[in-house]
C-alpha cells in the first residue's frame, strides 16, 4: 500500500476477530508510532498489550470503574461493561507520560502521544490489521487508571483494539478541506 492511499483510506475497524496482530505487526506498529512528533525527544509514552484470559481481568477491572460512579448500574450495563475488551483479540492501551519541561508543557506531550496512537491506527491499516481507537469514561475513570498501575502523571490516550477485520472494509467518504480552512487575516471584501 502507497503512503498516500494509506493516508486516504484508513479507517477505524469495529469489528475484529482472531488472529490478534503477530509479534512482528506489534513491533512494526510501535516503530512506526515513534516517528510522531516529540519535541524535546521526551517520549512521553508507553503502552500495555491486554490479551487472551487477560481480557477478562480488565472486563472485571472496567466493572469495578463502572461502579465507582454508578453503583446502581443494572445488570445489563455491568455485563456490557465486562465484555468490552472481548470485542478484539488485543487491546493496546496507549499511555501519555508527562515529564516536567520547561519547554515543552504537558498539553504538547499529550498531543505527541495522541499523534502515537495515530501512528499505530496507520501502521496496523499499512498491515491489513484493523483497529479502532476508543476511550469515553473508562479511560478517565481512576479506579482503573490505578488497576492498570498509572501513576498520577500519567493519562490515557486510548483503548486500542486490535485484530483481524470480521467484515471488509468500507470506503471513507472523501473528505473535502475546504469548510476547514481559511486564510488570515481574513477580509471582508
Amino acid at each position: 500500500m502507497d503512503a498516500i492511499d494509506l493516508l486516504l483510506k484508513r479507517v477505524s475497524v469495529p469489528r475484529l476477530q482472531e488472529p490478534a496482530p503477530t509479534a512482528e505487526q506489534l513491533d512494526f506498529m510501535l516503530r512506526a508510532a515513534g516517528r510522531a512528533p516529540d519535541h524535546g525527544q521526551l517520549r512521553p509514552w508507553r503502552f500495555l498489550t491486554i490479551t487472551a484470559d487477560d481480557r477478562y481481568k480488565l472486563g472485571e477491572l472496567f466493572v469495578q470503574g463502572l461502579l465507582s460512579y454508578d453503583p446502581e448500574a443494572d445488570e445489563k450495563l455491568i455485563e456490557k461493561t465486562r465484555n468490552l475488551p472481548l470485542r478484539a483479540p488485543m487491546l493496546l492501551v496507549v499511555i501519555a507520560t508527562f515529564v516536567e519541561h520547561e519547554k515543552v508543557p504537558a498539553h504538547e506531550q499529550l498531543l505527541t502521544a495522541g499523534c502515537v496512537a495515530h501512528g499505530i491506527l496507520l501502521a496496523a491499516h499499512a498491515q491489513g490489521v484493523g483497529a479502532v481507537w476508543r476511550t469515553g469514561s473508562l479511560a478517565e475513570n481512576t479506579v482503573i487508571k490505578k488497576g492498570l498501575g498509572l501513576t498520577d502523571n500519567e493519562q490515557i490516550v486510548a483503548y486500542m483494539y486490535l485484530g483481524t477485520p470480521i467484515n471488509s472494509l468500507r470506503n471513507p467518504p472523501t473528505l473535502d478541506p475546504a469548510p476547514f480552512l481559511r486564510c488570515w487575516p481574513e477580509t471582508n471584501s
